[in-house]
């Protein structure tokens, strides 16, 4: 070999450096690096981080639920994959889950900060909150942050904290204290209890769950509207957040985002200290002896516990001795027909009250066509339990006239009032209805089953009371530098 001539070992060489350039080539491109998106569409998971509470995700009778969960679900499902939950306990967590092996991207209600664009990269926004001080109701409101006079609680690593830092610029007195053992929800709990004396949450947090803490009221405002997104890591192809930004473009703009906003959130509106203060007391005091009655009668119908329970309250106050001025009588109110109807031979017994009145429910429900779809099935449930399976019919013809969806309970709800007016009953089939009762009727109730979802959820996550306040770490704050 060594006596080939120099022009010969010359031309083989550069055969087998060719040769070899061209396997690399053929390696390189059969273990291409995939992007972000097929690497989710190959695992068949969208594994989505986020922080376990009222308003992003929680488990409740329905299983899994919640704002950002709901949501995520709908994009996990437009890539034809299952999403995948992984809680964190903390912000900073979640924030450095990002990206890596067990978490695709964070979703709990996160502020698009400066500070947090220069380490991950946002979707669009699909949400818009303010960032509210909070305070006990029973001390002086404050107006102005260099008025506290207190302990100001906020949450480590948050958009709050970060707020508060700029803020402090121009209120050198400002000082507060951070915490990573706790969610919104519970700084609201504790100044609703007298625990700390202010605190810091955003908007959302603050609507949902001021039913629950009545103590605590809005004390001020001290944010411009902040946009609410999706986080992903900055160092990726970009190639997911490009499909979640079309997913959010699609999900906006056909209307579904407002859909769910108002399945999810539209009873935060129907918030009254008194009502609310009334029914604490009964949850207190009268439902824990009826609760596993609704329970029992929720398992044999289908139906939510905490919806059956709120019939319940929403008819008697859960009152088993309940008694109206036309004869309806019992927890549940029935009348003698429908009480003959489902076998209910007492309508006193509350047991006979609950399971009779579950059932003529689901009966309803039954009739209903098999196309109309939840919630809406079971929010038309309960308009034909108030007001009447044919008056809720009729104002189904009137949604259907009106070249609206009678299968939409949004629609159908706007129609109900319409069933008082003579020029519009004359023309149906069962005439005159307070249409407007029917209305309020549903909507009470799905503000009461919220109350109850929620106050199952606050009783789940409640820790002993710490009245020294162990819970929070002291930040050290810096006095800001002279401009």
């Amino acid at each position: 070999m060594s006596g080939l001539p120099k022009t010969v070992r010359r031309q083989r060489n550069r055969l087998l450096l060719a040769g070899l350039g061209g396997l690399l080539l053929v390696y390189l491109t059969s273990s291409h690096q995939i992007s972000d998106l097929e690497r989710v569409r190959e695992r068949g998971s969208l594994v989505m981080l986020t922080i376990e509470s009222p308003t992003t995700y929680f488990h409740d009778g329905r299983g899994e639920n919640g704002f950002d969960f709901l949501l995520a679900k709908a994009f996990a499902d437009s890539l034809g994959v299952e999403l995948e939950v992984v809680p964190k306990l903390t912000l900073r967590g979640l924030f450095l889950s990002i990206g890596g092996l067990r978490g695709d991207f964070g979703a709990a209600n996160l502020a698009q900060t400066e500070s947090r664009q220069r380490s991950l990269a946002f979707s669009i926004p699909y949400y818009q909150m303010t960032q509210q001080l909070i305070y006990r109701i029973g001390t002086q409101r404050p107006r102005d942050l260099n008025q506290l006079s207190g302990t100001l609680a906020v949450i480590s690593d948050s958009a709050h904290s970060e707020l508060l830092q700029n803020l402090q610029r121009s209120n050198p007195e400002l000082t507060w204290s951070e915490t990573d053992q706790a969610t919104m929800a519970d700084l609201i709990r504790r100044v609703h209890h007298g625990d700390v004396d202010y605190a810091v949450v955003d908007s959302l947090a603050y609507t949902v769950n001021r039913h629950i803490y009545q103590k605590a009221a809005l004390g001020m405002i001290i944010s411009e509207p902040q946009p609410i997104a999706w986080a992903f890591a900055n160092h990726g192809d970009g190639s997911l957040l490009t499909a979640a930004n079309q997913f959010l473009e699609h999900f906006i703009s056909s209307g579904q985002l407002n859909q769910l906003k108002l399945r999810l959130f539209s009873q935060s509106s129907h918030f009254s200290v008194a009502n609310s203060k009334l029914l604490e007391l009964m949850v207190k005091r009268r439902l824990p002896a009826y609760r596993q009655m609704f329970e029992r009668a929720a398992v044999a119908t289908a139906f939510d516990w905490q919806l059956l329970a709120a019939v319940g309250y929403q008819e008697s106050h859960w009152n088993p001795i309940a008694r109206s001025p036309t004869g309806v009588r019992g927890l549940m109110m029935l009348t003698r027909n429908t009480a003959r109807e489902m076998r209910v031979e007492n309508r006193l017994d509350p047991q006979q009250s609950i399971t009779g009145g579950s059932r003529y429910l689901a009966k309803l429900k039954s009739r209903l066509p098999d196309r109309i779809i939840e919630p809406d099935r079971t929010w038309l449930t309960l308009a034909a339990y108030n007001i009447g399976y044919g008056h809720m019919e009729d104002a189904r013809i009137l949604a259907q006239r009106d070249k609206k969806n009678p299968d939409s309970w949004a629609d159908v709800r706007a129609q109900l009032p319409k069933l008082a007016d003579k020029s519009v009953y004359r023309t149906l089939k069962y005439g005159y209805a307070r249409g407007d009762e029917a209305v309020r009727y549903v909507d009470n109730i799905r503000y009461y089953q919220s109350y109850l979802n929620l106050h199952s959820l606050s009783t789940l996550r409640r820790a002993p009371v710490d009245r020294k306040n162990s819970w929070l770490r002291k930040r050290q704050v810096p006095a800001p530098a002279s401009l």
